[in-house]
């Protein structure tokens, strides 16, 4: 049955993809055609298109699995662990030393080699 309800909504997820494409294209139109109406409604409208463009395409079958997929990943990122204040901090100034010691010993290597170099050529 599922297969069946999948395959009606595979043909009409074309239908629905057009809808979303006319609804975008009317309100580029729209915003290009009526430029001298003032910023504030055409922004209303844009918005309003757009909201309405997100819900028809929320009805196809990718738009379902996108909202599948931002549901899942929600509940991952409420298991995640992150660090205290202190634990980030002290992350971020070993970062910051080990940048700095890096950056010292390659600047030394470089001089040395640079040295090397202009006493082997001459």
């Amino acid at each position: 049955m599922k297969a069946i309800a999948t395959e009606a909504g595979g043909r009409l997820d074309g239908v629905k993809w057009f809808i979303v494409a006319v609804i975008i294209g009317g309100a580029v139109w729209g915003n290009v055609h009526y430029a001298s109406i003032p910023l504030l409604y055409r922004a209303v409208a844009l918005t309003v298109a757009a909201a309405l463009g997100l819900a028809v395409a929320a009805q196809t079958a990718q738009g379902v699995a996108f909202i599948e997929l931002a549901r899942a990943a929600r509940s991952e990122i409420r298991k995640v662990v992150w660090p205290t204040r202190q634990e980030a901090t002290q992350t971020t100034l070993v970062v910051v030393v080990v940048v700095l010691v890096m950056s010292l010993l390659l600047w030394g290597l470089d001089t040395f080699l640079g040295w090397l170099a202009s006493k082997l050529i001459g």
